[in-house]
Formats: C-alpha cells, structure tokens, sequence
C-alpha cells in the first residue's frame, strides 16, 4: 500500500475507531505530533522498501513479503477484537479496491526500486488530485471553478517537477505516477467503505486478502531471502502498520483538513533518509513542483470540508424548522 492510500484509510478513524480510550478532539498540537511522526515512519517505509530492491529483491516479492509482514503485525488486533474484524457487508468493494491496490502497491516498489525515494514522495502528491477527478466522475460530485483552477495548478506543478522534454520519463517516474493516479482512485472506493466499516478493519481485510494474490506472481520470481532481508522486511511491515496506527490517531485529534497540511513534511524526511541512506539528492525543481502539486492539493481539501460543513448546517437547519 502507497503513502498516500495509508492518507485516506485515516480519515474516518474518529467516527469509528474501537480505541476503548478516549480520543481527544480538537488538538491540533496533538495532531501534529502523530502526524508528523507519521510522515517520518513512512519515509522509513519507503526508504527500507528500495534497501530491499538494491538488495536484489524483485519488487513482486516484496509486495508480498510486505503484506505478509504487516499481517503479523495486525495478529494482536485479531485477537483483541475477534471473529468481527473478518465480517464486512461491503466484501464487494473490498475485492475492488484489493485489485487496484495491488496494482497500486507494485507500481511503488518498481518506482522505489528505479528512482529516488524523494522524487517517488514528491509524485506521490498528486494522489489527491486524482482522487478530485476521481469523485468527480465516479460519484458525481459538482465541479467548481476554484476546484478546476486548483486541478489545473496542481498539474502545472507536475510539470515543472517531471519537465517533459527536458529529460525523458523514465519506467521509474512513470510507476511513481501510476501509483498516484490509482491511489486517487483507491480514495474514491475508501469514501464508500468507511460508511460500513472502521479504519481497523478496513487496512486489516484488505491487508489479509492481498496475501493470495500478491504470493501468486512473488512465486515467479521467487528467491528465499537470506537472513539479512529480515530486519528489511521486518522494518517494511512494522513501519506499515505503525504508521497507519498514528495517521489514525492524528485524524482522531482534528480536522482532516488541518492534519492534511503536514503531509507535506514527508518530503523533507524522505529527502533526508534518502541522502543519509543512498546518497541522493534531488533538484530544486523538483522541490518547487511538489509544493505547487501540494499547495493545490491543501486548497482542494480545505475547500471541500468548508463546503461539506456548510452543507452538514443547511441540513440541520432545515430539519429545525
């Protein structure tokens, strides 16, 4: 699973987590430390996930030793909530968004396996913008002309950051974009199963049926891994896990809207582990096309909530009179 489809299994954890304890509302200090070391452990993903590719692991089996590494993880979870976790009304969708998000899912470690981890982030921001195109072909939903304007620059920003006929896109850059196009459509699918189920139990089915169909192609290109690729693969499950866990509990302390203005601080973590790992390093413009990709996307989601808002109050307001 991408960065950015861990970004919206979050946003309906306040409405629907089985936390026993009492999640605090309204905190945004709160919201910003589980966000941001949210960011920080999925950069570590995706910095482990390409130490697992320069290691010569095929990313198809990566994917599957990820999602057999996370299931380990979510075993407590199981156990804590029983036979319940495994039942869903929404089985149908489930089976959608498990076939995208495989899709989804390989695309990233072909993307983290060719190309530097920051640049694979900074793409990673279009995902919300493709999830707008998303809503608004599939579900419906009314296009405005500030959401058209904010569409548009987010795209101007993917081509300053990409440049087109400068330099070729390469099989890395092109992944790094498919990803983002079905992680904006693995969005849409999350707005549809979060009205039948919590967020727990959304990332642990769709965790537990990619298991199958993920090992199918991993056996064609299967090598047993020595006991070196462990703490690498270990490190791609728990930070997986981990990660989802604090989005959760971001979301649960504030609005959406707010905790989607420090998704941004992936980039400069990914730019980080990236440099101290592999020694990379990205250009300036790369880093502009990001922000202006990202600036789009905030404006995209803060203008959706104050409208869902006003929306939430004419329907109160007529039902009292």
């Amino acid at each position: 699973m991408s960065d950015n489809e861990k970004l919206s299994s979050g946003a309906t954890a306040a409405a629907k987590s089985r936390d026993p304890r009492p999640l605090v509302r309204d905190d945004p200090i709160r919201a910003v430390i589980w966000i941001t070391l949210a960011m920080a452990l999925f950069a570590i993903l995706a910095a482990a996930s390409r130490k697992a590719a320069l290691m010569g692991m095929h990313p198809l089996q990566v994917v599957f030793l990820r999602n057999l590494s996370a299931t380990l993880f979510l075993m407590p979870m199981l156990m804590w909530r029983g036979r319940e976790l495994l039942r869903s009304n929404a089985l149908h969708l489930y089976g959608v968004r498990v076939g995208i998000s495989i899709f989804s899912m390989t695309a990233w470690f072909y993307a983290l396996a060719l190309i530097p981890v920051a640049e694979v982030t900074a793409i990673s921001f279009l995902a919300p913008l493709f999830g707008t195109i998303g809503a608004i072909l599939f579900l419906g939903e009314k296009v405005r002309i500030r959401r058209i304007t904010a569409l548009v620059v987010g795209f101007v920003g993917a081509m300053i950051m990409l440049r087109p006929g400068s330099e070729p896109i390469g099989l890395g850059q092109a992944c790094a974009i498919f990803n983002a196009i079905s992680t904006g459509i693995i969005t849409v699918l999350l707005k549809q199963l979060s009205s039948e189920d919590d967020s727990g139990k959304i990332v642990f089915l769709t965790t537990i049926l990619m298991l199958p169909p993920t090992l199918i192609p991993a056996l064609f290109v299967w090598e047993t891994p020595g006991i070196e690729y462990l703490p690498v693969i270990l490190t791609i499950g728990f930070t997986a896990v981990l990660g989802h866990y604090c989005l959760m509990r971001g979301f649960a302390s504030t609005e959406a809207s707010l905790v989607m203005t420090f998704d941004f601080s992936r980039l400069p973590f990914a730019v980080a582990i990236g440099w101290l790992a592999f020694g990379e390093i990205i250009d300036i413009w790369t880093w502009v096309g990001a922000a202006v990709i990202f600036a789009s996307a905030i404006y995209i989601t803060r203008r959706e909530a104050r409208l869902r808002s006003q929306a939430r109050l004419e329907k109160i307001a007529k039902k009292t009179e």
